[in-house]
């Protein structure tokens, strides 16, 4: 018998994602942001070719198994290089496909009723990008380099486990579990990246990066996420340092607001009931139960937040997103 699954990472730059003079370079349309990948992938090769997203790493693992053991495992080839399409307004100039590095795969770890795979893919663009960087040479004429992780864990039961073990500080990297969006790295660091993503500072060379990752909000908080940043003046954008506090709970406050990037952890009564991520809508309680905050919002990682204009979002919205944010009712008692 042989059971097959996939583990896949759908990398894309959103928008506020780059900071410093190189938000220009994305205003000229010499490059550009992404629009956020959909919540079930249809066809990576297809959206990689439309330069939808910058890179897919497909960990796609088999194993065959027989009288209850594992007697062969194997990878099966799928990962997907983006490529940059160079625009003036709305007219296509050109189009550059990135540079894809060699998929890095570890000989699969076999047990008699399971097998781990680990595969590393990326690669960096094929426009130069020279800039000052912290390591020898100090100057670097090629992009930096961007990649991912990811480690899945095959079972002879049918069960699988996997894991985003270390990805680039950039772009943003979506985790799809069998093609459905599952979680999301929480943070991104464009100066980091910028400054050191080369060379041995790389999975190719000999250092990869932590991935701090937090579970995907639903699909209708994404849906309401985009209605904020899109559906009238552009919002304004809180920075938040590390261990600095959001909301504490008690306060009276009535504004909204919208993850951008970093993790937040959510505590009621001192007790921390988990972490959020980018696209997480936090604040709606107050606005919905009298003006109080319900729970303290603290900063995990540097993170930034929009403050949503709760004119163009009706209650029933608010209140439906509210459903699922009743973590002190969940609470093992």
């Amino acid at each position: 018998m042989r059971i097959e699954r996939t583990v896949t990472t759908v990398s894309w730059i959103p928008s506020e994602a780059v900071t410093g003079l190189n938000k220009a370079i994305f205003a000229s349309g010499f490059t550009h942001y992404d629009d956020p990948p959909p919540d079930v992938l249809g066809d990576l090769e297809q959206a990689g070719g439309d330069d939808t997203f910058r890179f897919a790493n497909r960990l796609h693992g088999w194993i065959d198994v027989q009288d209850g053991k594992i007697v062969e495992a194997g990878y099966v080839d799928g990962s997907v290089m983006g490529a940059t399409t160079v625009r003036i307004g709305k007219k296509d100039l050109a189009r550059f496909e990135a540079v894809a590095y060699e998929e890095l795969r570890a000989e699969p770890e076999i047990s008699e009723t399971s097998a781990r795979f680990v595969q590393t893919f990326g690669g960096r663009p094929a426009l130069a990008a020279p800039r000052r960087v912290n390591h020898p040479p100090f100057v670097q004429i090629e992009g930096p380099t961007v990649w991912s992780t990811l480690a899945l864990t095959l079972h002879t039961d049918g069960r699988s486990e996997w894991e985003l073990v270390g990805a680039s500080s950039f772009p943003r990297h979506w985790v799809y579990d069998e093609g459905k969006l599952a979680a999301k790295a929480g943070l991104t660091n464009f100066k980091e990246w910028w400054r050191h993503s080369f060379g041995k500072h790389t999975p190719w060379g000999d250092q990869d990066s932590p991935a701090l990752v937090t579970a995907a909000e639903s699909a209708f908080e994404r849906q309401l996420s985009l209605q904020i940043m899109r559906g009238g003046e552009k919002p304004k954008v809180r920075k938040l340092k590390e261990g600095q506090v959001l909301v504490e709970q008690g306060q009276i406050g009535r504004e909204l607001y919208l993850l951008l990037d970093g993790v937040i952890s959510v505590e009621v009564d001192g007790e921390s009931l988990g972490d959020l991520g980018p696209g997480a809508i936090v604040g709606e309680r107050a606005i919905l139960e009298g003006g109080r905050r319900t729970a303290t919002l603290k900063a995990v990682t540097k993170a930034r937040v929009a403050v949503a204009d709760i004119d163009q979002i009706d209650t029933d919205a608010l209140a439906r997103v509210s459903e699922g944010h009743r973590r002190e009712e969940t609470r093992e008692s």
